[in-house]
This record gives structure tokens, C-alpha cells and sequence, in this order.
């Protein structure tokens, strides 16, 4: 049976532990697609108490001697952002029935390691806008923006420390690792136009897909149950959270996505639209492409828009963020029923509900 390992109490591993992904015939064949279009509000709800319990720990976390600390962290943390990490946390740690509140910590936790990549992020990628607003980069310049993303992944650890959880150390200490080469593998491929599909998912992986793998792993974790399931679930998961997200910036608005429209044009990334227009196109229009990733321009953002569209960039795009979805929920499929899985299953759905 998939997924039918036994993991004993206070014990993590890490993925090169996993069984094998099921194929997309398989998952299909056993649980029929749906999609629905999704706000974050029905997942908070099914947390409430404990999101607020969050919210609240996260604001008393960021407290600092350091008046500039405290402003640009506060600063960013109250942009808002759908808080879809620690919901994660909490769900996992829900539905696997644990009774304790560490989980509470976790999900501030993850949530201090996500905002510290987005500064950091922001600074690499010289981004002016996010959520709607300026980046903290853009108001109070590059290096501090740098040292509070340092402060935030260091308080995230204090946090860890206290929780005193060797596994879930281990857990967090590889994810941000593996953050890391991810942030540095995309960075060293901006301006490359001839990067492949496989290339490509290994970078959304790490930088995107390992934070939403360990948000449910470390659930399960503090659970004592099969985390291999909440692993496999968070993978995929981020995995179509980050495909969807590449789909949005060739049609999404930038009064719901908060960023601007055709940035990842301009800092030189193939994403997954690209990558497909780009091999399925006829030559010419394959060359306006690679000279727009190599220029880092969107000076021709239109006309690329056009053969992204023509050759089936957003909609193969959009089949493989799908994919990621259903094998996000079938991995859930031997999880007892409850109010926590069902959200987790919702939330799969939520994912790509943005570019549907």
C-alpha cells in the first residue's frame, strides 16, 4: 500500500526516505478532479482560535530592542499575505490528532522563515512591489532589509530551541538549507534562456515547495504519526502554489496579485509558460523569447504575452499545476476522514484556484 509506513513518536526523516510518487493515471483513475474557485477564509475559520493564538505570537516575536528591526519586520509581517504556510502547520497538526501547542509555535515558526526569504528575495531581485505595496528594500534600502531577514531566520530557531524538538530541528534546519540552494540555483539561472522544464521544477521545488513540505511534515511530526503522507501532500502542494504563481504574471491583475505584471520577464527567469512557448514555437518567436531572458527586459512583454498564449505556455502550464493538486490530495487518501482533512483537500484545490 502507498504510503503505508510506520513512523515512530518523535521521530522525523527526511524525502530520500519516501515510496515513489504515484503516476497521474493512477491518481486520476482513483479520485475524479474537482476544482473550485476558493478564498483563504473557510481555512482560517477551520483554525480560527489557533490563527489567532498564531498571529498573536508572531507579533510578540518581533519585538526588538532595535527600533529598525521591529518597524521593517512588523512592516512586512502586516502586509498581510494569505498566511497559507502556518495554516498548513495547523491543519497537519490537526488532522493527525495532535492535542499539544507546540503546533502554535511551528506555525510562527514557518511563517518568520518564509518572511525572511521574501527580504531577501526582494534584495536579490532588486523587487519594488509586493502585496500591493512597496517591498521593505524599496523604503528603507537593500542592507537592512538583508540583517532583518537575518534577524527573522534567527528568531525562528530561538523559537525552535524552545519547543526543544531534536527531529523537528533537523526538519527545519534541512529545509532552509535546501531554501537556500534554491534561491542561489535560481539566481545563478537568471539570464539563461535555455533552461528545461527539469531544471526548472528543481528550482521551484527548493525554493518554494520545501517550506510547504516541511509546514506539514513537522505537523505530523509533533503528531507522532505517518509523516510520509504530510510530506508528500506539502511537496506537491507548493509545487502547484509556485507553477500557478509563474502563471500569474502572464495573466494575473495586479490589484490580486499585489505584484507587477511581467517581473519574472524582467529579472530574466524561464518559467514553466516560458519554457513551453519556447520549445513549441517556431523559431522566430522562440528567439524574441531567449533575447528577452538574456536581456532581462520585458521591453516586449506584449508580443511575448502572444506566443505564450498561441502555443499552449499557460494552459500546459496550468495542466501541470493540476497534476501537482491531485497528487497533493491522493497522497491524503489513507488519512482518517475529519473536518482537517477536508480543509487540507480544499486547500490543494485553493492552489490554483487563482488562475482558473
Amino acid at each position: 500500500m502507498i504510503f503505508a509506513i510506520f513512523v515512530p513518536v518523535g521521530y522525523c526523516f527526511t524525502p530520500q526516505q519516501l515510496t515513489p510518487e504515484p503516476t497521474l493515471a493512477s491518481v486520476l483513475s482513483r479520485q475524479p478532479y474537482r476544482l473550485s474557485t476558493l478564498s483563504m477564509q473557510p481555512f482560517h475559520k477551520a483554525v480560527e482560535q489557533e490563527f489567532t493564538a498564531v498571529n498573536t505570537l508572531i507579533v510578540s516575536q518581533l519585538q526588538s530592542d532595535v527600533g529598525l528591526v521591529e518597524n521593517i519586520g512588523q512592516y512586512i509581517v502586516e502586509a498581510g499575505g494569505k498566511r497559507l504556510r502556518p495554516v498548513v502547520v495547523l491543519l497537519s497538526a490537526l488532522a493527525n490528532g495532535y492535542k499539544g501547542e507546540e503546533h502554535l509555535k511551528m506555525a510562527a515558526v514557518i511563517e518568520f522563515i518564509h518572511t525572511a526569504t521574501l527580504l531577501h528575495d526582494d534584495v536579490v531581485d532588486v523587487s519594488s512591489l509586493r502585496r500591493g505595496r512597496q517591498t521593505a528594500n524599496a523604503q528603507w534600502g537593500n542592507a537592512p532589509s538583508v540583517l532583518v531577514g537575518d534577524f527573522l531566520y534567527s528568531r525562528a530557531f530561538q523559537m525552535l530551541v524552545e519547543i526543544a524538538h531534536m527531529p523537528i530541528m533537523g526538519v527545519m534546519a534541512n529545509a532552509t538549507n535546501v531554501i537556500s540552494e534554491g534561491e542561489v540555483q535560481q539566481m545563478a539561472n537568471a539570464g539563461n534562456p535555455e533552461i528545461t522544464e527539469d531544471i526548472y521544477r528543481q528550482v521551484i521545488y527548493r525554493k518554494t515547495a520545501k517550506l510547504f513540505e516541511a509546514a506539514a511534515q513537522v505537523g505530523a511530526c509533533l503528531a507522532g504519526t505517518d509523516q510520509n503522507a504530510m510530506i508528500v501532500y506539502g511537496k506537491h502542494l507548493g509545487m502547484a502554489f509556485q507553477i500557478a504563481d509563474d502563471v500569474l504574471d502572464y495573466q494575473g491583475d495586479i490589484d490580486i496579485t499585489g505584484k507587477n505584471i511581467g517581473s519574472d520577464l524582467a529579472e530574466g527567469k524561464m518559467t514553466l509558460p516560458l519554457i513551453y512557448a519556447r520549445d513549441n514555437a517556431a523559431e522566430k518567436d522562440a528567439k524574441l523569447i531567449r533575447n528577452a531572458i538574456g536581456e532581462k527586459s520585458a521591453d516586449n512583454f506584449g508580443a511575448i504575452l502572444e506566443i505564450v498564449k498561441s502555443h499552449g505556455g499557460l494552459s500546459y502550464s496550468l495542466q501541470q499545476a493540476t497534476r501537482e493538486v491531485e497528487l497533493a490530495k491522493y497522497a491524503l487518501t489513507d488519512m482518517p476522514a475529519s473536518e482537517y482533512k477536508s480543509v487540507l483537500l480544499d486547500l490543494a484545490d485553493f492552489s490554483i484556484s487563482r488562475v482558473s
